[in-house]
């Protein structure tokens, strides 16, 4: 008999991919800070065919409406991303965090983590269960998932 799944089943190189890329806008957005734009002070001089375009340009406003809004936007991703990690079991948060939440976490190999970081230590097998598992809940979480074509289903 058939058991029926209301998971989806993933595409693990895909969704892993999609998982590793938002680890790594966070630590973009974590640690390298936010770059404010600033207003020109030169008159620039743009030609109008037609007439007028019945819009308003305010540079300085629009600048300030994007600094405010960028930054509360790159805050936010970085807290729901933590907050997700968080509500992981102990020993897929632990790994989450040493291998891909830290400042330096860029150079940290997962042969570091499963040999040096885990006590006792871990095998490789385990350890790559253990972030599949916590990748699979977080893509779900985050909506980053990548699921299975049906043609992915036909071939195998």
């Amino acid at each position: 008999m058939h058991q029926i799944s209301f998971l989806p089943e993933l595409d693990r190189q895909l969704t892993q991919k999609a998982v590793e890329k938002v680890f790594s806008n966070y630590r973009l957005y974590k640690y390298l800070g936010f770059e404010e734009r600033e207003a020109g002070i030169t008159a620039g001089y743009e030609l109008r065919e037609g007439g007028r375009s019945n819009t308003t340009s305010d540079q300085t406003a629009n600048i300030a409406v994007h600094n405010v809004d960028s930054k509360a936007a790159q805050k936010a991703y970085c807290e729901r991303l933590e907050r997700s990690v968080n509500r992981l079991p102990s020993k897929e948060r632990f790994l989450i965090t040493e291998r891909y939440m830290g400042q330096d976490s860029e150079y940290i190999t997962d042969y570091n983590i499963y040999c040096h970081k885990f006590d006792p230590p871990i095998s490789e097998n385990t350890y790559y269960k253990i972030r599949w598992k916590a990748f699979y809940k977080l893509a779900l979480a985050l909506d980053v998932q990548v699921a299975k074509s049906s043609q992915d289903e036909q071939i195998t």
